[in-house]
C-alpha cells in the first residue's frame, strides 16, 4: 500500500419464462459499471490513501528549533513548502476553502506567518497573510462559522506568540480582548466532571497553551510512535519545548511519507480504508470489490489480534472495526469495547468533545449483539439516548462539517440494524451521500478515501440497473398470479407486492434472479394458503390439500374435492416443478423431493392448528411453539432459495441439525413478531397466539403488559441467537451467502412488524416506489457543500 499526499464471478441467470430482457443482465452490467473506468478508480484506491497535507500543522513542525542550533529550523523543508504555497488571496489553507472555513483558514494563515517570521523570512507573504486576516477578521467571533477543535485556545495563543515576536495583527483590540479572556476562562476551568478527558484535550491543544503548558503531563499521552495524539502540531509544540528524541522521530517519519509537508492527522491508513468498505457496503457497491475488501478485512483482523494502537487508541476506529470483522465473520470479543462504555466516555477526549461520529460508531457496533452480551446492551442504551438528544440539541462535535452527518444519525436511530432493508438503506444513502470528503479537526483535511464522486456515480449506476431488473420481474410475477388465477380467489389477500418487495429489498443483485422469483412466488402462495386454512376452506378442502401434497403424483381433475383446492395445489406443484428444474443448473442435483417435504411440514402444522381452533382446545405455549414455527410459513419461502444464491449445498447440509435450527430460530422469533403485533387483532378474531397462551398457561396470574414483555424480550434473544448463528463461521457448514437468506428474512419480519400489525398501506407503497419504481438521478441529486444544510 503507498499513501499519495495531496498538495494543494457473476453466475449464470436462469431464464424466467420466455423473457428475453431478464437474459441480457451480464451485457448491461458490463456497459454501464465500467463507465469512464469507475470501478478501476476505486479499486486503485485500496492501495493509495490520498490524504491532503495541512499548511496549519506544517507551520507548526516548520516552527521546531534545530535541537543542535535552536536559532536554525529543524525541518527547513517546511519552511520552504510554506514560503512557495500561499494562495493568491494571501491565505495558507486546503484550496477552494469553503465560505464556513474561514476560521480555519484564518488559524492556518496565522500560523504559517509565525513560521516565517520566527526564522526571518518571507516579508512579502507575511505582509499578504495579514491583509487576508484584515479582511476576514469579522469571521473570527462569527458564531456561524465552523470551529476547529481548540481554536478558542490555539487562535488566542498565537496571537501572543505574535506579541512575543513584536508582529502587529490587524485585528480589533476588543475582539483579542474576548479572545485572551475566553482562553483564561478556558485555562482556568478546573472542576469538570470529564477530568481525564480535559486533561487530554488540553494536551491535544498544546501549541495553544506553550509555555503555561504541563509538559509532563502531555507526555503521558506520547504513543509508541513518537507521536501525541497522530497530531503533527501537537508533536511539534512537545519538540520545540522539550526536544525530545521520539517527537522528532514521529515528524522525520511522517515527512518522508509526505515530502516537505504534513497532514493534520497521521496515521490514518486503518480508518481511511475501514471508512471506504464502510462506505461501499452503505452504497450498495460493496460485491464489486469482495476481494480488496477481503484483503483489508485479513489485515485489519490482523492489527487487531497484534492490538495495534491506531486501532484501540480511537473510539471510532476500535468500534468501526469491530463491526465491520463481526459482520465479515471475524472472531472479535466485544470486550474491547468496555473501554467506551457510558462512564469511560464521558471521562475520555472523545466525550469531552461530545464526539458525534464516535457515538455513533459505538452504537452501530452494538448493534451486532449476541445474546449474552451484556456490555453491548448497555451500550446500545447509552448512545441511543445520547445521540437522541444531540440530534435535537444540535450542540455535538463530529468532524464533518455538514448536516448530511445529521440525517445519518436520523437513519441510525429510526432504522436499528436488524429492521433495516439493504436496498432500502442503499438508496437513503446514495440520496444523503455528499461527496465532499472535507473533514475538521485543528484544521480542514481531506481523504478522498473516504467520500468522492466515483462511490456515488457507481452507486447510482448500479441501484438502476438493479431496479430496471427488477420492474421486468414484478411484471412477469402479476402475470404470473392471473395465469395461476390465483386472483381468482375471493379470500385471499393480495400481498404480491409485499412478496417481491421483500425479495427485491434483500436480494437486490442481478444474477440472484431466480431467489427473487421463488422468494416472491413461495411468499405469493404461502400468503393465500394461510389465508386457506383461516377463512377460505372448509374442513374437506384443508385435509385434501394435505393429502395431495403428500401423495404428489394424482390427478388433479378427479382427486381435488373443488375449484378453490385445484387452483392451490397446481399453482404449488408447478412452482416447485419450476424450482426443480432452475435448481438442478445451479446445484446439479435434483433437490425437488426437500422442496415438497418443506410444503408437507407447513400444511401439516397449518391444519394441526385449525383443528385446535374447531375443537376449541388451547394447547400449552411449548406444544404452541413446537407447531408456530413451521405454520408461520417461514419454511417454503427461505429454503427453497438457498438452492439460487450461489454455493452448491449436499444433501447432508440441507438436512443438517446446523440448517434446521438456524431456521427454527428465525421462524421462531418471526413467530413471536407476529403473534405480539397482531395480539390485538386475534383476540378479536378469538384465535389463540404466544401473548394469550403465556397468559392463560402462565404459572401465576400473568397480565397483559407482563406477557408482552415476555415475548418481546423471547424476540431479542432470539434475535441475537440468529444473528451468532450467522455471523459466526467456526464449524460452520452451511455457507455465508446462504446464512444471510435467515438473517435477511428476520430483518424484512422486523421492519413489517416495527409498527402495530405491520406497514401502514402507505409506507408500503413508498417503500416498493423507492425500490423498484423510482430510479435515482445522478443530476438531480442534491450535492450540498461544506455547511449546507
Amino acid at each position: 500500500m503507498s499513501l499519495n499526499p495531496i498538495v494543494p464471478t457473476t453466475t449464470p441467470m436462469s431464464a424466467i419464462g420466455k423473457e428475453p430482457a431478464l437474459n441480457s443482465v451480464s451485457g448491461v452490467d458490463k456497459i454501464f459499471l465500467n463507465i469512464d473506468g469507475t470501478k478501476e478508480r476505486i479499486n486503485k484506491m485500496f492501495d493509495n490513501i490520498e490524504l491532503s497535507v495541512s499548511s496549519y500543522d506544517t507551520a507548526w513542525v516548520a516552527m521546531v528549533p534545530s535541537p543542535n542550533s535552536p536559532k536554525t529550523p529543524c525541518f527547513p523543508q517546511c519552511v520552504k513548502w510554506i514560503a512557495e504555497n500561499q494562495f493568491s488571496d494571501g491565505s495558507w489553507g486546503l484550496p477552494h476553502h469553503h465560505p464556513l472555513l474561514v476560521k480555519d483558514t484564518l488559524s492556518s494563515t496565522l500560523a504559517c506567518i509565525l513560521a516565517l517570521k520566527q526564522w526571518d523570512i518571507g516579508e512579502e507573504q507575511i505582509n499578504k497573510g495579514l491583509q487576508f486576516i484584515e479582511l476576514n477578521s469579522s469571521s473570527i467571533m462569527d458564531v456561524n462559522q465552523h470551529i476547529p477543535i481548540g481554536f478558542d485556545i490555539i487562535f488566542p495563543g498565537m496571537i501572543e506568540y505574535a506579541k512575543d515576536m513584536n508582529l502587529n495583527l490587524p485585528l480589533k483590540s476588543t475582539d483579542i480582548d474576548i479572545m485572551l479572556r475566553r482562553r483564561d476562562l478556558e485555562l482556568r476551568r478546573g472542576h469538570d466532571k470529564n477530568l481525564e478527558g480535559r486533561k487530554a484535550y488540553l494536551a491535544y491543544v498544546s501549541e495553544g497553551i506553550g509555555k503555561l503548558q504541563d509538559w509532563e503531563m502531555v507526555m503521558k499521552y506520547q504513543r509508541m510512535n513518537g507521536s501525541l495524539f497522530n497530531s503533527p502540531s501537537t508533536t511539534a509544540a512537545a519538540a520545540s519545548h522539550l526536544h525530545d528524541a521520539k517527537c522528532l522521530h514521529y515528524l522525520h517519519w511522517v515527512l518522508e511519507k509526505f515530502g516537505n509537508a504534513v497532514p493534520t492527522i497521521y496515521p490514518l491508513h486503518i480508518y481511511a480504508r475501514l471508512r471506504m468498505v464502510d462506505t461501499l457496503e452503505w452504497l450498495g457497491i460493496d460485491q464489486h470489490f469482495k476481494k480488496e475488501i477481503e484483503l483489508v478485512s485479513d489485515e485489519t483482523y490482523r492489527y487487531w489480534l497484534q492490538g495495534e494502537e491506531e486501532i484501540f487508541s480511537d473510539a471510532t476506529t476500535c468500534a468501526m472495526a469491530f463491526r465491520l470483522l463481526r459482520a465479515n465473520g471475524y472472531n472479535v470479543s466485544s470486550d474491547i469495547l468496555s473501554q467506551f462504555s457510558k462512564d469511560h466516555f464521558f471521562n475520555s477526549f472523545r466525550g469531552y468533545l461530545g464526539d458525534l461520529e464516535a457515538a455513533l460508531e459505538i452504537h452501530r457496533a452494538s448493534e451486532i449483539v449476541y445474546s449474552d452480551e451484556s456490555l453491548l446492551e448497555k451500550q446500545l442504551s447509552w448512545t441511543r439516548h445520547y445521540l437522541k438528544e444531540e440530534l435535537l440539541n444540535g450542540s455535538a462535535y463530529s468532524d464533518r462539517p455538514c448536516k448530511y452527518f445529521t440525517s445519518e444519525v436520523f437513519d441510525v436511530l429510526n432504522f436499528p440494524h436488524h429492521a433495516d432493508l439493504v436496498c432500502l438503506a442503499n438508496r437513503r444513502h446514495i440520496e444523503h451521500y455528499n461527496a465532499d470528503d472535507t473533514r475538521i479537526l485543528k484544521s480542514s483535511y481531506r481523504c478522498s478515501n473516504i467520500r468522492n464522486k466515483d462511490f456515488l456515480k457507481l452507486a447510482v449506476e448500479d441501484f438502476n440497473i438493479c431496479q430496471s431488473i427488477q420492474r421486468k420481474e414484478l411484471e412477469h410475477l402479476g402475470r404470473w398470479v392471473v395465469e395461476t388465477e390465483l386472483d381468482k380467489l375471493q379470500f385471499a389477500r393480495q400481498k404480491l407486492g409485499y412478496c417481491y418487495f421483500s425479495a427485491a429489498a434483500t436480494l437486490p443483485a442481478p444474477e440472484l434472479s431466480d431467489a427473487r422469483l421463488s422468494w416472491a412466488k413461495n411468499g405469493v402462495l404461502t400468503t393465500v394458503v394461510d389465508d386457506f386454512f383461516d377463512v377460505g376452506g372448509s374442513e374437506e378442502e384443508l385435509m385434501n390439500l394435505v393429502q395431495l401434497l403428500q401423495k404428489w403424483d394424482v390427478n388433479k381433475s378427479t382427486d381435488c374435492c373443488s375449484k378453490k383446492v385445484e387452483i392451490i395445489f397446481e399453482a404449488i406443484q408447478s412452482t416447485i416443478f419450476e424450482i426443480g428444474d432452475k435448481a438442478l443448473k445451479w446445484q446439479g442435483r435434483n433437490v425437488m423431493s426437500h422442496v415438497i417435504e418443506v410444503w408437507v411440514a407447513l400444511v401439516k402444522s397449518m391444519l394441526r392448528e385449525a383443528q385446535w381452533s374447531s375443537n376449541g382446545s388451547a394447547p400449552t405455549l411449548d406444544e404452541y411453539m413446537e407447531n408456530g414455527y413451521l405454520s408461520f410459513a417461514l419454511g417454503p419461502i427461505v429454503l427453497p432459495a438457498l438452492y439460487f444464491v450461489g454455493p452448491r449445498l449436499s444433501e447432508e447440509v440441507v438436512r443438517s441439525p446446523e440448517l434446521h435450527n438456524i431456521y427454527r430460530v428465525m421462524s421462531t422469533c418471526g413467530r413471536l413478531l407476529n403473534d405480539w403485533r397482531g395480539f390485538q387483532r386475534e383476540c378479536e378474531q378469538g384465535k389463540l397466539n404466544a401473548v394469550s397462551l403465556h397468559m392463560i398457561r402462565g404459572s401465576a396470574a400473568v397480565t397483559e403488559e407482563q406477557a408482552i414483555g415476555k415475548i418481546r424480550s423471547m424476540i431479542d434473544d432470539q434475535r441475537r441467537q440468529l444473528l451468532k448463528l450467522v455471523l459466526q463461521e467456526k464449524d460452520s457448514t452451511i455457507p455465508r451467502p446462504c446464512r444471510d437468506l435467515f438473517w435477511n428474512m428476520t430483518r424484512v419480519l422486523h421492519l413489517f412488524y416495527m409498527k402495530d400489525d405491520g406497514f401502514t398501506k402507505t409506507e408500503m407503497v413508498n417503500a416498493v416506489k423507492a425500490v423498484i419504481n423510482e430510479p435515482i438521478k445522478l443530476n438531480e441529486l442534491r450535492k450540498p457543500r461544506v455547511g449546507e444544510p
